[in-house]
């Protein structure tokens, strides 16, 4: 059967869903684009000495070696061990394969701690407001999290311990994404207002963008200082560098990103151009599906982009045609040479030649003893890109071209029919409300942990 498709879902008002998102799902990204600069390092120094009032030759007295610090902080009393560090550190090293630098992991475990800092942070000030995460809750999401992994909580258990993390630090992160979410619809949403002019402005220039692009785009948004900028635009660069190697943006996001969409993988959702800052929207509309763009900085922080989909603007998209498929499959027996495999490939592709619709299919498939499986309602665009155009220009009952690996045989699909797309309309006014929301509730959360970790006592040793 095909594999079943991974669609990110997009963050609900304010409720974060667990970690659906979390690891493995792994997003293949091409070449990023050059960085793009809204202002020189040198202006933001300047800026920040003017600011602060410094010397312009100033002398350290003293020595400050960051590699001599260990990987743990006490926040406001609450202890952060090593070993919390290395279990959250094995996720994102379990997320790219293993294959992560020694260099990259202690980068890498800078990166975590301050994000176990933020995440401890944000429980401590949910506890403050009389906000407490059930123990029950935790292991619920837990157990969706497990399932997505079509594994028992057990089996999950043992999965993590094998890779040098532990079921503790995944719970300790959905306690956090729990709390703070729940603070969030507290202490900041019921006082978010979206008037109906606004709404009524948002439908009006959708109406008017008829036809413009659109698109999916995934965001890891790291805040920064005019201090701290360089070592910011840095870490970016190497997170970017090891996507780019093959690493999952989605687990990226979650582990880094200090938006709210961290929660769904950085995914933004559809969005046009105009909707974002001027400095993301000229990289957006210079980017092609697939590609990772950044370090952009933008007032408060930097952005990596990347884009995970493309379409028209109230415009019917014949990717999302659904598609009533039969798949055709032979396995290559276990020591298959790559030479063997070709001549199999070969004769599989005669044989296809043969079908004349997919009511021949069936009975081809047993003359060549390959496993026929139906699947319906398939949508063009989850299916991988080099399919989608291949599928979008036959007609029903014919068939693929043979493809597939060594490893996973050789199949085809045969095309059974096709539900085109419906004309595409407006989001309805409450969505357009629910996304507004969403972003100044977004805004909001940002200086509100900014204030946190201002006011934070943390002793590190």
């Amino acid at each position: 059967m095909l594999p079943a498709p991974f669609s990110p879902r997009r963050l609900v008002r304010g409720v974060r869903p667990g970690l659906n998102m979390l690891l493995l799902s792994s997003v293949l990204v091409g070449s990023g684009l050059a960085p793009l600069r809204a202002q020189t390092v040198d202006d933001d120094q300047d800026f920040a000495s003017q600011q602060l009032n410094l010397p312009k030759d100033l002398t350290v007295f003293g020595k400050s070696d960051p590699n001599v610090r260990k990987a743990t902080a006490i926040v406001n009393g609450r202890i952060i061990t090593g070993t919390d560090v290395d279990q959250r550190l094995a996720l994102i090293i379990t997320a790219n394969g293993g294959k992560v630098s020694d260099d990259e992991k202690e980068r890498l475990r800078v990166q975590v701690l301050r994000n176990l800092i933020d995440e401890t942070l944000q429980i401590q000030e949910a506890a403050a407001n009389d906000i407490k995460i059930a123990p029950e809750e935790v292991n619920q999401s837990y157990e969706r999290v497990a399932g997505n992994f079509r594994q028992s909580p057990g089996q999950f258990d043992a999965y993590l311990r094998e890779r040098g993390s532990a079921p503790a630090s995944i719970k300790r992160q959905i306690e956090g994404e729990l709390a703070w979410s729940r603070l969030l619809r507290r202490n900041i949403q019921p006082f978010v207002n979206v008037s109906e002019e606004e709404v009524k402005s948002v439908v009006d220039r959708l109406n008017a963008a008829k036809g413009s692009d659109e698109f999916r785009i995934g965001e890891i948004y790291l805040s920064s200082t005019p201090e701290n900028r360089p070592q910011i635009i840095a870490n970016a660069r190497n997170i970017i560098e090891q996507i780019q190697k093959g690493g999952s943006f989605p687990a990226y996001a979650r582990q880094f990103s200090e938006a709210s969409t961290a929660a769904v993988g950085g995914d933004l959702g559809w969005i046009r151009p105009a909707q974002l800052p001027a400095e993301l929207a000229q990289a957006a509309t210079e980017m092609q599906v697939g590609q990772i763009a950044g370090p952009i900085e933008t007032v408060g922080g930097v952005s990596i982009l990347y884009v995970m989909d493309k379409r028209k603007v109230l415009t019917a998209d014949p990717r999302d045609s659904l598609l009533s498929l039969k798949q055709l499959s032979v396995l290559f027996p276990q020591g298959t040479t790559k030479e063997q495999a070709s001549a199999k490939a070969a004769a599989f592709a005669t044989a296809i030649k043969e079908i004349k619709g997919c009511g021949q299919a069936n009975e081809i498939g047993a003359k060549i003893g390959a496993d026929v499986v139906d699947n319906d309602n398939v949508k063009v665009r989850d299916l991988p890109p080099q399919l989608q155009d291949i599928l979008l220009n036959l007609q029903v009952g014919e068939s693929t071209p043979p493809f597939g690996s060594i490893t996973d045989g050789v199949r085809v699909l045969v095309v059974c029919g096709r539900d085109d797309p419906a004309s595409a309309n407006a989001p309805d006014a409450e969505q357009i409300q629910a996304q507004l929301e969403e972003e100044r509730v977004n805004k909001r959360a940002r200086i509100y942990l900014r204030d946190l970790r201002r006011d934070a006592v943390i002793e590190y040793n």
